[in-house]
């Protein structure tokens, strides 16, 4: 019996007339994904399927696994749609199986087939009562579910299904330019703002020497960890130490913070236009801290006219802590390199800032020409899973 990965799309099929638009481009998506394997990929307005060598199915199921839009996975054996030909299959597929509870269930998108899907249920139901003793059906909590979906021409049995990623297909909904520090609400937005199908490419603020190489890296490779998700992200390397220590030299303490965002947000809007993205995309979670409080927040966006996504604003951080360790960004985000938000945190940052204070500190030093300065000096590099560690000076 021959057997094929069968991809169900899930939300896509909720897309109507731009439906056939989010299939092609998934279609597209893992095509580029399994490149280096020796697959054939079929799709239809339901579902994709997927021929293999079954030497690379376990990898091939792992990049299966970090694509977005894909409702459900599973591997299934593919059968000549004719009674007999499901009977031989059922039995020799159960063979294998080690349960003692069981369900069947069939799905029949041709009308043509001589059964109707629940009478075929219990045909094939009644076959594995009689040729395996000592089983049971249990149609609520069984622990083998064996699914026949029988279409025009071949029939496709399976036990086991996996979830998918879900979401969207990635580059179906515009470009985002995230601003990407090394901690662990950032990473964590970039992933999810992947999910709704948006393209990233990110942004980072170094202040040298005030923040290290080690802080560098540790972005390089938190971009390394997103880019699994899609296929490349550029990475922006702000020079941020002038516009930082004109900050500290001219601005009350407690304000620092605040003002220290609001130059993040003009020169990420600058560049996000730049690069053709359609909005701006953060870590921020409401009152985690000073800068993220309402009137912080309020505040602080009043610079840019961009749609900024906060994709992790209401979630509380052992939810974000949790997504962070399932996209594998945990580990990498606590490690001890301080970043331009965290070197030179004031003991009493504001939490209630007032809009007019920020305008008059701003007005004490030219930040304009510091800001042009700084986008014209980017470091841009290019971001794919398969970097490695010998790779980062060379980017650089």
């Amino acid at each position: 019996m021959d057997r094929v990965i069968l991809i169900k799309y899930g939300e896509l099929t909720t897309k109507k007339g731009n439906r056939k638009f989010f299939i092609n481009t998934l279609y597209k998506n893992i095509s580029e994904k399994l490149k280096n394997y020796n697959v054939k990929i079929y799709k239809d307005i339901s579902r994709m399927y997927i021929e293999f060598k079954d030497s690379d199915l376990d990898k091939i199921l792992k990049r299966i696994n970090s694509i977005f839009g894909i409702h459900e996975y599973l591997v299934a054996y593919k059968i000549d749609s004719n009674v007999e030909s499901i009977k031989n299959s059922v039995l020799d597929i159960i063979s294998k199986e080690n349960f003692y509870t069981f369900k069947v269930e069939t799905k029949r998108s041709d009308k043509n087939f001589e059964f109707s899907s629940i009478d075929f249920s219990r045909m094939i139901g009644g076959l594995i009562l009689k040729n395996f003793k000592n089983k049971k059906v249990d149609v609520h909590n069984p622990e083998l579910l064996l699914n026949i979906e029988i279409r025009e021409y071949y029939t496709y049995i399976y036990t086991n299904a996996y979830k998918g990623l879900g979401g969207y297909p990635n580059s179906t909904l515009g470009k985002a330019m995230l601003m990407l520090s090394g901690g662990i609400d950032s990473p964590v937005a970039g992933y999810l703002t992947l999910k709704r199908g948006i393209k990233l490419e990110c942004i980072y603020f170094e202040a040298i020497p005030h923040t290290s190489i080690e802080a560098r890296n540790k972005v390089i490779e938190l971009s390394k960890k997103l880019s699994v998700y899609t296929d490349k992200i550029f990475l922006h390397i702000i020079p941020f130490t002038e516009i930082q220590e004109s900050i500290y030299k001219n601005i009350d303490s407690e304000y620092c913070i605040t003002i220290m965002r609001r130059m993040m947000y003009r020169i990420t809007e600058k560049l996000a236009k730049r690069r053709n993205c359609l909005v701006i995309c953060n870590g921020e979670s409401i009152g985690q801290v000073a800068s993220q409080t309402l009137t912080s927040m309020s505040v602080i966006n009043n610079v840019t006219n961009m749609p900024i996504i906060r994709p992790v604003s209401c979630l509380d951080k052992l939810e974000i802590i949790e997504i962070a360790k399932k996209i594998n960004t945990y580990e990498t985000s606590i490690l001890p390199f301080e970043d331009c938000c965290t070197v030179f945190v004031p003991k009493h940052p504001v939490i209630n800032p007032k809009l007019e204070k920020c305008i008059e500190f701003e007005k004490k030093f030219d930040y304009e020409d510091m800001i042009d300065k700084a986008i014209d000096n980017v470091n841009t590099i290019v971001i794919t899973e398969n970097l490695t560690d010998t790779d980062y000076e060379e980017l650089l």
